[in-house]
């Protein structure tokens, strides 16, 4: 196995109860990833302009993966609440207006600005008034993984399958979470890797829930590095290298090839997760392909996971597998 380029092997940040690092709020990091229109929505929305904002959630309708991502990127600055009261205040009973404020609230209580229970209030407040939007209930989620014990994140997210049961956010969340509980048994039996394999067969045979089970083997290597169990190289680990990996790498990737959808939202969190992964496990040629695709879209997980810095993890894993 030739060896990782060096920033992957260094210390890591420590994590977070949700899983993320510090690096997560850099602004080398886009959450808005390759969505120009979220992005100019965005600006104008920091201007005080909500009209943008307000059309692209028109124009978003039902597609309830963009829903969810767009709400939760324009929800992270600072001043979302205050801008969502003001739209709220101009078009009372604004099922958009009243989305937003809820992620916004969310968000300012995971920064420990903002009452947790005011949020969760928020956010039942938003699903009352939009009964088949599972974005308010990607807001409760949210606060579930983070805050709330593990049987308000299941129930939470059975409420939120129920109206969208291949939400991308929603299963990444879960896994994240699920990767927590103790492990028995040999190494590649922990039940997230069931679970993900499970989500990813019950799905459509074109969805990127396919990718989920390369998603729960990083959050598990999280886990595992971060308590001391697994070394802070994740190839050294040899996480990837078991049986059940190697199997689990080779079908998402060969899932990549022939299905890969240019028009999903996150699917950049995805491509950053396989990147990873071929990388640790010491497959340049495929990686390579990967980062390509990728382009300067990289996303603070997994690269964090291996690093205090992610986006010098991520330049250094491409920059090796591209030979350049």
């Amino acid at each position: 196995m030739p060896p990782l380029p060096p920033l992957l092997g260094a210390r890591r940040a420590p994590t977070d109860p949700s899983g993320e690092t510090a690096a997560d709020d850099s602004d080398a990091f886009d959450a808005a990833l390759d969505d120009a229109e979220l992005r100019t929505a965005r600006v104008a929305l920091t201007q005080g302009r909500r009209q943008a904002a307000r059309a692209l959630l028109v124009h978003t309708g039902d597609d309830w993966d963009r829903r969810g991502h767009r709400l939760t990127v324009l929800s992270r600055d600072p001043y979302a609440a205050a801008w969502a009261s003001d739209w709220l205040a101009a078009e009372p009973g604004s099922a958009d207006a009243t989305a937003l404020l809820a992620l916004a609230l969310v968000q300012r209580a995971l920064r420990g600005k903002e009452e947790p229970d005011r949020a969760r209030e928020a956010c039942d407040t938003a699903a009352a008034l939009a009964p088949a939007d599972p974005t308010p209930w990607l807001g409760r989620m949210l606060l579930a993984r983070t805050l709330g014990p593990e049987h308000e994140l299941l129930g939470t997210f059975a409420e939120l399958r129920r109206r969208h049961p291949e939400h991308h956010h929603a299963h990444h969340l879960l896994i994240a979470r699920l990767a927590e509980r103790p492990a028995g048994g040999r190494a590649e039996s922990h039940e997230v890797y069931d679970l993900a394999e499970l989500a990813a067969a019950d799905a459509p045979a074109d969805s990127p829930l396919a990718v989920l089970p390369v998603v729960a083997y990083a959050e598990r290597y999280r886990v595992l590095a971060a308590t001391g169990l697994a070394p802070a190289d994740p190839a050294a680990s040899r996480h990837w290298s078991g049986p059940r990996a190697r199997r689990v790498l080779r079908a998402c990737f060969d899932w990549w090839l022939e299905w890969e959808h240019d028009e999903h939202p996150r699917r950049h969190i995805d491509l950053n997760h396989l990147a990873f992964a071929l990388t640790c496990a010491g497959r340049p040629a495929e990686a390579a392909a990967l980062f390509q695709r990728i382009g300067e879209h990289a996303t603070p997980a997994p690269w964090a996971y291996a690093h205090p810095d992610p986006l010098a993890a991520f330049h250094a894993a491409r920059t090796r597998a591209l030979g350049r």
